[in-house]
């Protein structure tokens, strides 16, 4: 059985292939790259062929709010859709930690939505939630730039490793597939 992983040409997406792949699972990456373009369909029906799990730690091309909005809502609108049609036993997807405590971010308001979604659809389904990544440092300090001044809001976060956010989901979709597959008892009642 397969694990399709959306966005698996991505920072968090090409590890867990990697991990999923080193662990013996036929791992499938999907991304525009791939021929899977969420936003359209394109490729949807013929990648979810088989699959058992998908993974989605795709992204926004862009964080503009009605943007990032729109694209959280259409891919995964259409993903689900598609999951439903291929009889996928299980949906996995990555968000983040607090995104439904702060409604000002146009980003973590899309990703709330993303969850709505997916709670409302018939999928089972898993949402893993992380932190910020060590990996967006760089780019954090480079929008806060000013010349050659830095300016970081004063506020507390813990980030952690792109590798240890790909360990989690890879941990989750492993044992979404086990218990889809029937090869373990499902074990979280209140997991769909």
């Amino acid at each position: 059985m397969n694990i399709v992983i959306i966005g698996g040409t991505g920072l968090i997406g090409s590890q867990l292939v990697t991990r999923l792949r080193a662990h013996g699972h036929h791992a499938v990456p999907a991304s525009p790259d791939t021929g899977v373009n969420t936003l359209t369909g394109e490729g949807l029906a013929q990648v979810l062929t088989g699959a058992a799990v998908v993974v989605d730690v795709s992204n926004s091309p862009s964080f503009e709010d009605a943007a990032v909005l729109r694209f959280f809502e259409t891919s995964t609108g259409n993903l689900l859709a598609a999951e439903a049609a291929a009889d996928v036993r299980h949906h996995v997807a990555l968000s983040i930690v607090g995104c439904d405590r702060v409604p000002e971010s146009g980003y973590l308001r899309a990703k709330v939505a993303q969850e709505k979604l997916i709670r409302k659809s018939s999928i089972p389904y898993s949402i893993v939630r992380a932190t910020q990544f060590f990996e967006f440092f760089r780019r954090i300090a480079d929008e806060a730039t000013e010349g050659n001044t830095v300016r970081i809001p004063p506020v507390l976060f813990q980030p952690m490793a792109a590798a240890d956010v790909a360990g989690a989901v890879c941990r989750v979709a492993e044992l979404q597939l086990a218990v889809s597959t029937g090869l373990l008892a499902r074990p979280n009642p209140t997991t769909r």
